[in-house]
Order: structure tokens, then sequence, then C-alpha cells
């Protein structure tokens, strides 16, 4: 499938050197690929979906933490 293999390189692409408009696409461009995967995953319940879908969102989430910034805490 395409969208695996999208999701594949995705997850192994670098994110490092990136600008901050890139890192906004990145996150679209995943959350795009999870919302598509767990369509499929609704109706197959195939459990590598499921797995794809995981390191996805990991890496979403990495990207998303990086984009906000670092928390200002008790100050």
């Amino acid at each position: 499938m395409i969208l695996l293999q999208k999701a594949i390189e995705f997850e192994k692409r670098s994110m490092s050197n990136m600008t901050t408009s890139d890192r906004v696409l990145a996150s679209r461009e995943a959350k795009k690929i999870i919302l598509k995967i767990n369509e499929i995953y609704k109706k197959t319940k195939d459990p590598y979906l499921m797995e794809v879908m995981k390191l996805v969102t990991v890496k979403k989430r990495k990207i998303d933490k990086r984009l906000k910034g670092p928390s200002l805490g008790m100050v």
C-alpha cells in the first residue's frame, strides 16, 4: 500500500535542521497519514496498522513539542 510506504518513509525521515515551516508541514502530513490509517484500521483491525500509527504518532508528538517551544514551568 502506498499509504504504509508514506508512513514508513515519514517515520524514517530526519527531523534535524528543519525550519519552523518545515515542522508545521511535517506535522500536518503526519496528521493526514494517521487519520487515513485509522480509517482503514477501524475496518480491518490489523495490528500492523496500529503499530505504524503509533510510530507516526510518536514522531508527530516530537515535532509538535518542538513547535510549541520550551514550557515556562514554575516561574
